[in-house]
């Protein structure tokens, strides 16, 4: 049985991008009252997506996570977990059906409330007060009042988290996820653009082929079942720590927040805190990879969270940018591969484009969340290595945060539904585009 160290020891080791609690007893209660409540998920639940994410690493299916940069616990509506869900499945379907490849799908849902920073302060008109950090750690409004990062929430992060899986569960189970539904999964908006009527006329086709199937006598419950794993940035030690079960089938440490967790680019460190406890874990588990990796640093990042090469364990998911990752990847690849190693590669074509535009709205070019895709498929097809996966930040409702797409969005439109506390998010019409052009590169794979 791997042990997992305490809170001091993680911490003692140095922890990148933690809250600075003012009060350590309200820290202790928080922890304290999530130590004893019910898992999010369960530890079978990972082990079946470890199944699948080895798929992925062996070339056999294709990994699709999604979702917001920063969940709120305001945005925790039947509606806006539904609007997710729904995208996440139109890509699905579009990548599944016009690729002929199996799609593992995990959602960045209910869990993901926290994100690290570039600074720890932010000043604003002369007034400098503390990063927001997300809903799990402070407020977004800027006040002193907001700002001050608050243990409760944490709990609040669970309560939240929970709420969002029984609706997820609900959603994939009674119905709205069945595969006879696909029609129903368009509207007005959508149908009215190109990439609407691109869905529309890929439903038709779907339609007819249930059909058939259904004549010949296939088993209509086969088309009623989807599934549906949830993923976060395992960022709060806190959270993460006290999250962490032991299972009773094998006796091993689970992170029962969510199924599958990753390690971000700024909290990666070899020796440090996030990689300390992830390597305990027996989920499966991501790192994100940044311009700044070398081959060595990935070697041994998977020898120190990956010592057995266990397939499904390891997913490196890559965020270089479209301007570096035909020359950054590469090596990369080549080493892990000379290596032996058994990982899933998965391209983030989100984080390493952002821009601030003139209006001052951070946002990313719909053009070069394409290239980079186009880069990752590029490399790996000339390497003969199987690329495994996408991982963007998008939501299910008409947003204007990314420019360009098919609805050609200009950066005098960000201001019209600017929605996002964090990040700049794909619109629904900007992933279904996503997918259908990821589905084209899949294909030539």
């Amino acid at each position: 049985m791997s042990t997992i160290p305490d809170l001091a020891t993680l911490h003692a080791l140095g922890a990148a991008q933690q809250p600075s609690y003012p009060d350590r007893a309200a820290v202790d209660s928080a922890v304290q009252r999530l130590r004893t409540a019910p898992p999010l998920v369960f530890a079978g639940e990972c082990d079946e997506l470890k199944d699948k994410i080895a798929q992925v690493a062996r070339g056999q299916a294709f990994l699709l996570q999604g979702g917001d940069c920063a969940e709120t616990f305001a945005g925790v509506t039947a509606d806006n977990v539904r609007n997710k869900l729904r995208v996440l499945l139109q890509m699905a379907v579009v990548l599944t059906y016009a690729a002929s490849v199996p799609v593992v799908k995990v959602g960045r849902i209910a869990g993901q409330y926290a994100k690290p920073r570039s600074s720890d302060l932010e000043t604003r008109d002369g007034v400098t007060l503390p990063a927001y950090r997300g809903d799990a750690v402070n407020g977004y409004d800027f006040t002193p009042e907001a700002r001050i990062p608050d243990p409760q929430r944490l709990v609040d992060v669970y309560n939240s988290s929970a709420a969002t899986l029984n609706l997820v569960r609900a959603f994939v189970t009674g119905g709205y996820a069945d595969l006879r539904q696909v029609h129903t999964w368009n509207t007005d908006f959508v149908r009215e653009s190109p990439v609407g009527q691109q869905y529309e006329a890929m439903a038709n086709e779907i339609e007819r082929a249930l059909t058939f199937m259904q004549a010949i006598g296939a088993d209509p419950d086969e088309f009623h079942r989807v599934d549906f794993h949830s993923s976060h940035e395992a960022l709060v030690l806190e959270y993460e720590h006290a999250m962490t079960r032991i299972d009773s089938r094998t006796n091993s440490p689970y992170d029962v927040s969510g199924h599958f967790v990753w390690i971000g680019e700024r909290t990666r460190q070899l020796d440090g805190a996030h990689v300390e406890l992830m390597s305990r874990i027996r989920n499966p588990i991501g790192v994100k990879l940044g311009p700044s990796t070398s081959p060595d640093d990935a070697l041994a990042l998977a020898a120190k969270l990956n010592p057995d090469n266990e397939p499904g364990r390891l997913t490196f998911i890559t965020r270089f940018g479209a301007g570096k990752i035909r020359d950054g990847l590469p090596t990369l690849v080549e080493k892990v591969t000379a290596a032996g190693l058994e990982v899933a590669w998965v391209c983030d074509p989100m984080h390493g484009n952002t821009f601030e535009a003139s209006s001052g709205y951070k946002t990313r070019r719909f053009g070069d969340v394409i290239d980079e895709v186009q880069g990752f498929f590029d490399v790996h097809r000339s390497l003969g290595t199987w690329p495994g996966g996408l991982h963007v930040e998008l939501t299910g409702d008409d947003v204007t945060e990314c420019v360009g797409g098919g609805e050609d969005l200009l950066e005098m439109d960000l201001g019209n539904r600017y929605e996002s506390v964090c990040d700049p998010r794909l619109n629904r019409v900007q992933s279904l585009e996503l997918a259908f052009l990821v589905a084209e590169m899949l294909r030539q794979a």
